[in-house]
């Protein structure tokens, strides 16, 4: 096993914490390695509705949540521009909800200081045309979306800036514990198989729902509560705010507006993140009550639905409920449990990712020793700096018009306007032979055709420039793969004669599954 020189801070988990600490500890002079075992933001980050939390929903019962929340949703809209659409939200109250809600939430917020408004019918429908006859109040909050893959690419390259280093596929599958201190990690390279060990000085796990897998390697018993949540991704943008059910938080009362869809959710349900699987009910019933509040989710096509887990911590191991879990996060010294250079970050929230971060990295400083302040939340990053507004498909468009005369014979993805030049430079970037991670970079197979036509194209591309010979084919079937799960639960309307034009072309046409 080949051994390399040690780190200063080793950081185990690629999602939004996980880079944001790596680049907040790399702003303060310390020399970082990260570790992730698929892409960046493969895991929850990747995972969830959208939503930059104004903090209106936890208002009323988890009141520090909501105070963490508005403060990192205007430092995140300030440092992150690009990735931020400012939709703004609306609570809305529909016959026969509680009527003692409205009175809460608007205490709550006023309380946090999140401003809320509360807005006529007249104002709201106006607004949003496509809410219910059965509006009877409505409230407006200050949310947003995010776009998670952007960000966690941009904490990841300010932290490479600042001297880090970030390997993505590859696996922690050993540490080295002596006299209570991690002295030295195992790490597994996912494509070529090898393995080698690093010294560290110090660890840090920022692995999500995974923390207690990382912590068993250091002999540490961490006991995760992860809560399940399923979404439904709607093939149209339903509103142009986001849309909250104003009663106490539950299942299916939020529409998120992303780009040129909705996303409808969510469920949440403890349970063992291995073995979890979509049903066709659980999906009805969320486009249900949806639909409730805005009922052409009812009559639109469904395109996708997808699940991601919260990576809650539950202190008391009670294994309650999730909703009833704090949203706010915890920074577990595991000093407590015999090992002295070890530190997890649990619990939270991708709107206060950075705020996690911050706190992970005090404490990490103060154990080496480090002097030096947090400038996260001061310094934008390198994609404010330099594209202050908000990505929007209409912009590649425009591009497209301008640049090629609105020609598209070198399109890979009609659906996303992806060009064969952005598959080129994505590849020649990353080297990647995974189809997945252009998805995450570029939208590539995010639209209707869910990867019909373009997972062909950007597979050619892929083996013409890093030939694999015959593992050639096994790119189009991860990522088929991956999007025909997300299909399954959705068998009706438009999106089933969708899966079964997929699996006409790859299936009987090419013969995908009996290749070599």
């Amino acid at each position: 096993m080949a051994s390399r020189p040690g780190y200063d801070v080793l950081v185990v988990g690629g999602g939004a914490t996980g880079a944001g600490l790596t680049r907040d500890l790399a702003m303060r002079g310390l020399r970082c390695l990260l570790v992730e075992q698929s892409d960046l933001a493969h895991g929850t980050t990747g995972h969830f509705h959208g939503l930059l939390h104004s903090g209106a929903r936890y208002a009323v019962r988890d009141a520090e949540a909501a105070d963490e929340c508005i403060v990192e949703n205007r430092i995140v809209r300030r440092i992150a521009a690009p990735h931020v659409e400012d939709t703004g939200g609306l609570f809305c109250w529909l016959e026969g909800d509680p009527d003692d809600y409205p009175g809460q939430l608007v205490a709550g917020c006023q309380k946090a200081g999140i401003e809320i408004e509360e807005l006529s019918v007249a104002e709201a429908r106006r607004r949003e045309p496509l809410l219910t006859p059965r509006l009877g109040r409505a409230f407006a909050v200050p949310d947003a979306t995010v776009e998670p893959w952007g960000l966690v690419a941009d904490n990841a390259e300010s932290a490479v800036d600042h001297g880090a280093s970030i390997r993505r596929y590859t696996r922690l599958v050993g540490l080295g514990v002596e006299a209570g201190r991690v002295l030295w990690a195992d790490l597994e390279d996912l494509g070529s198989g090898e393995r080698e060990r690093v010294e560290v000085n110090f660890l840090a796990s920022a692995a999500g729902y995974w923390a207690g897998r990382v912590a068993s390697l250091a002999g540490v018993k961490l006991q995760m509560a992860p809560g399940w949540g399923t979404m439904v991704v709607m093939n149209q943008r339903l509103s142009s705010s986001v849309v909250n059910r104003c009663r106490p938080p539950g299942d299916g009362d939020i529409l998120v507006p992303v780009g040129p869809v909705s996303i409808l959710g969510t469920t949440d349900t403890t349970m063992d993140t291995d073995n979890y699987e979509i049903t066709p009910e659980e999906v009805r019933f969320i486009v249900t009550e949806g639909a409730a509040m805005v009922p052409a989710a009812a009559e639109r096509r469904a395109l996708r639905v997808f699940a991601g887990a919260r990576p809650l911590y539950d202190p008391g191991h009670q294994h309650g409920a999730s909703r009833t879990l704090s949203r706010s996060h915890m920074v577990l010294d595991h000093a407590n449990d015999g090992v002295e250079n070890f530190i997890s970050i649990v619990g939270g929230k991708l709107t206060t990712y950075r705020l996690m971060a911050e706190h992970t990295a005090d404490a990490v400083c103060a154990k080496l020793g480090v002097d030096a302040r947090c400038r996260t939340a001061e310094e934008p990053l390198g994609e404010a700096r330099k594209a202050p507004r908000h990505y929007s498909l209409g912009e590649r468009l425009t591009a497209r018009e301008q640049e090629a005369g609105g020609a598209d014979a070198d399109l890979v993805c009609e659906c996303e306007l992806v060009t064969r030049d952005m598959v080129r430079e994505f590849i020649e970037s990353f080297g990647t032979p995974h189809i997945d991670d252009m998805l995450r970079a570029l939208r590539l197979g995010m639209g209707p055709c869910q990867g019909a036509f373009c997972t062909l194209r950007a597979a050619g591309i892929l083996e013409r420039m890093r030939p694999s010979g015959a593992a050639a084919l096994e790119p189009i079937r991860l990522f088929l793969d991956e999007r025909m799960k997300g299909d399954r639960p959705i068998m009706w309307g438009d999106q089933a004669r969708q899966f079964r034009l997929n699996e006409i072309i790859y299936r009987d046409v090419l013969a995908l599954d009996h290749a070599p």
